[in-house]
């Protein structure tokens, strides 16, 4: 028999492995001040292009002004209890009255967290009976919900929609001798590399086969859609999601997250969510926060026109330098490069020590192996000084990549540290 920490102990995991190398620098960085184009990193300043502040809501005075008031009058922890027990409030109601109108759904219901309430959200919509058929690059939001469910679930091949139709073909006979039903899960956005999900086409299935479709647009939400509705609105077929979901921690610039669709749905969800029943209400200054961020959403179109000018600038400057972007068709500025997890670090080091560029450095697992991805994701706040700033940095090490100076300096430095990491 083994000792449970002395496995833990001799095999930290993929990503483990690598943080007395890594932890505070690459892996967990520690940012200082407020969250905006510029931040601070070990103690100098960086061009910031890790997060998710699509909208530049973050600082926005408006915002900060009814966080702040909304703090002061309730406090950060009001309402303390689940909703089901002393949580709910007309604030809670109003703002998912908003939500659902917003994305031209019946109903909402709101989340505390986007993480749980994914995988919560597909665990109370299935039964053992019932067939799950999923994006094989979906969020690990929607694997860990997928890994809950004591019935079949079946993986097809990213955004493919022959390997999708193939699989629900195996799963209508799944659920044609069990008795149940099927569920589909995409992403409206894929976040690593910025793909818009096959939406249009996947409704289109319909027609053949019988299913429900839940989709994650936590980075579509705010971003695409002729009002900022989402994927589903920017593809022209918003009616046909019957499970719409998105998180606050991307263009609402907080936390929290919402699902939304026929009201007999929502409310089935409302009183059988076990990460909402037992758990306390959303806090009083998100609810009141979150309905100022919403207002800036509706009513702010020139806000989403300035991210978008921003996208448009950087995609463009760094695919005119021959970088990889693949096929991103969203806010999502991935720079796709071959190489192992040591050699992205010197790439990644040199960009922040010596250009003062702050992205994130993406390895397996999130992304296949022999892949680095450096992910941008430019705001409304970025002016054209930053992104002209990154593009020249960009162009500068562009050589270095190509010529091996990052992988000869990855190489050189395990060896002087005789350092020794399992292939992943």
């Amino acid at each position: 028999m083994q000792d449970i920490f002395e496995r833990i102990t001799q095999n930290p995991g993929p990503l483990g492995q690598f943080a007395d190398y890594g932890e505070g620098y690459f892996i967990f960085p520690r940012l200082e001040g407020p969250i905006g184009p510029r931040m601070k990193f070990q103690g100098k300043e960086v061009i910031f292009w890790s997060a998710n502040d699509y909208l530049g809501l973050c600082n926005h005075p408006e915002v900060l002004k009814t966080d702040a008031e909304a703090a002061a009058k309730y406090g950060m922890f009001y309402p303390m209890g689940a909703r089901a027990m002393s949580g709910e409030t007309e604030e809670h109601l109003k703002l998912e009255r908003e939500l659902a109108k917003f994305v031209q759904k019946e109903s909402a219901y709101l989340l505390n967290f986007g993480y749980q309430g994914m995988f919560s959200t597909i665990q109370a919509l299935v039964t053992r009976n019932d067939v799950i058929v999923y994006d094989a690059d979906s969020h690990a939001c929607i694997v860990d919900g997928v890994r809950l469910h004591f019935g079949k679930s079946f993986t097809y091949r990213h955004n493919d929609i022959k390997s999708l139709e193939k699989n629900l073909q195996r799963a209508t006979k799944v659920a044609e001798d069990s008795g149940g039903g099927i569920l589909v899960i995409t992403e409206g956005v894929f976040g690593m590399r910025g793909q818009q999900g096959k939406l249009r086409e996947i409704c289109a299935l319909k027609k053949k086969y019988h299913f429900r479709l839940l989709v994650d647009d936590a980075h579509g939400f705010g971003t695409l859609g002729k009002t900022g509705a989402g994927t589903g609105e920017e593809q022209e077929c918003q009616d046909q999601i019957d499970v719409y979901f998105s998180t606050f921690a991307k263009s609402m610039a907080g936390f929290g997250a919402f699902i939304a669709g026929n009201k007999e749905i929502i409310r089935y969800l409302k009183f059988n969510l076990r990460s909402q029943i037992f758990a306390k209400s959303l806090t009083m200054p998100m609810v009141i926060g979150g309905l100022k961020r919403l207002e800036l959403l509706r009513t702010r179109p020139e806000i989403k026109a300035r991210l978008w000018d921003n996208v448009h600038k950087l995609q463009n400057g760094l695919k005119e330098q021959g970088f990889d972007l693949g096929d991103t068709n969203t806010c999502v500025t991935p720079v796709m490069i071959q190489g192992d997890p040591v050699e992205a670090t010197f790439l990644v080091k040199d960009l922040r020590e010596n250009y003062g560029i702050f992205t994130s450095v993406v390895v397996y697992p999130v992304i296949p192996k022999g892949m680095i991805l450096l992910r941008l994701i430019p705001t409304a706040s970025h002016t054209d000084t930053e992104i002209n700033e990154t593009l020249a940095a960009f162009k500068f090490i562009y050589g270095k990549l190509i010529s091996g100076v990052y992988k000869k300096q990855a190489e050189n430095f395990i060896k002087e540290q005789n350092l020794e990491f399992k292939a992943i």
